[in-house]
């Protein structure tokens, strides 16, 4: 699967792009193999509906799961946007409560960082579903550095709350695939205590000059107590095709281990989010 030139110039334009029902022959196994993950590894409490619960990476850890990746509609999504050697830079599964306020996921200028969301349940805006800012992922122009500026003091400046704020809701039903970029300012209001959904986070390629750029990003997943980017499982059953989306991420993540030694010392639990 290729995306349209119509499509890919949408998510140039927008930050996102919906595809509704993509996944709708596969939705039956994912959803079950979410719910055998969880709670998944024994230093990560079963989810209670008081605060998010999240495990990372997250396809890694079923075999099966990890085939997602090679889907040819999700790497699809991967080439048409990063090109035919992007990196595969990890997944968090999540079981979300409550709202999440208008954030970025990252702040990149150079390489472009994309998310891939797959959500379990029907959501609309009453009830939970990604809210996103269309052209906030744009960092070059004055309407991304005004929201950067603003957007967490949205009351002293604009006089209203966080759900108020102009933005896109993407009502979603199991099946659909929401992508967007890492850029891109997004936020969930009136959600419930049992929301399930994952991602699959996907970046271009880094040039020789910047992985040291890389390896500083890769050294933020330390906080989710993990020793490598990837899950054996993962690296184990690539095929030749699947390993060109790691390769990169493998050959830089040996700092992993002991980062994630110190902060075992100072945390009590890996970060839920």
């Amino acid at each position: 699967m290729s995306l349209t030139a119509a499509q890919i110039v949408f998510f140039e334009t927008f930050g996102f792009i919906k595809f509704p029902q993509l996944l709708s022959d596969s939705i039956d196994w994912i959803t079950d193999e979410f719910t055998q993950t969880f709670p998944g590894r024994p230093d990560i409490a079963a989810h209670d509906g008081t605060k998010r619960t999240c495990i990372v990476p997250f396809i890694d850890q079923r075999a099966r799961m990890n085939t997602l990746l090679d889907d040819p509609r999700i790497e699809g999504i991967g080439a048409s946007l990063l090109g035919e050697d992007f990196n595969y830079m990890g997944s968090d599964g999540n079981y979300y409560t409550g709202e999440t306020g208008w954030h970025r996921d990252g702040y990149h200028h150079k390489y472009k960082h994309i998310k891939i969301a797959f959500y379990l349940d029907k959501l609309d805006g009453d009830s939970g579903a990604l809210r996103v800012i269309p052209g906030s992922h744009r960092l070059d122009d004055r309407f991304g550095k005004d929201l950067t500026d603003k957007m967490r003091k949205s009351s002293e400046l604009w006089g209203i709350a966080g759900g108020q704020v102009p933005s896109v809701t993407l009502d979603v039903e199991p099946g659909d695939i929401l992508v967007f970029d890492h850029n891109t300012f997004h936020a969930s209001f009136n959600g419930g205590p049992n929301r399930r959904m994952f991602t699959i986070n996907l970046c271009q390629r880094y040039r020789e000059e910047d992985l040291q750029e890389l390896r500083d990003y890769i050294a933020g997943h330390a906080r989710f107590w993990i020793n490598r980017n990837y899950s054996e499982t993962m690296m184990n059953t690539a095929s030749p095709r699947r390993m060109v989306h790691l390769e990169q991420v493998m050959a830089n993540d040996g700092h992993l281990a002991a980062l994630t030694a110190e902060l075992k010392k100072t945390m009590s639990e890996p970060s839920r989010g």
